[in-house]
């Protein structure tokens, strides 16, 4: 799982997986959107097909990627923990909120307080 947040950890990697989602796309169709080299593209495809996010097929002399997203669904089931984690503290937190609002509210003097130093 570490590869697989690492590959995820840098932008233009995150959008190469993106564009794989349309379908599988040449390493050049993968840099394309990028300025950079074949060469740096096809390092941080290497990242992606690391953490197993991608596969690359050969055909003749043209590299083909397309996504495989099984390490996604497994990234997502750890995140799922903390999500609900942080859910369950932030519904503590606002309940805590309310309850303080709602005692402010009665305990507030319902009438109004005359202004100091006005005496006539």
């Amino acid at each position: 799982m570490d590869s697989v947040f690492h590959a995820l950890g840098d932008a233009t990697r995150r959008r190469m997986l993106r564009d794989l989602v349309g379908g599988e796309k040449t390493v050049s169709q993968l840099a394309e959107p990028f300025t950079m080299s074949l060469a740096a593209a096809s390092k941080h495809i290497k990242a992606l097909e690391h953490a197993g996010l991608i596969r690359r097929e050969v055909r003749g002399r043209t590299h083909f990627c397309r996504l495989d997203p099984g390490p996604l669904a497994s990234a997502h089931q750890w995140l799922s923990f903390y999500e609900r984690f942080w859910t369950g503290r932030l519904d503590i937190l606002e309940r805590l909120l309310r309850e303080e609002d709602a005692r402010k509210s009665t305990s507030a003097p319902t009438t109004p307080t005359p202004p100091k130093g006005d005496d006539q």
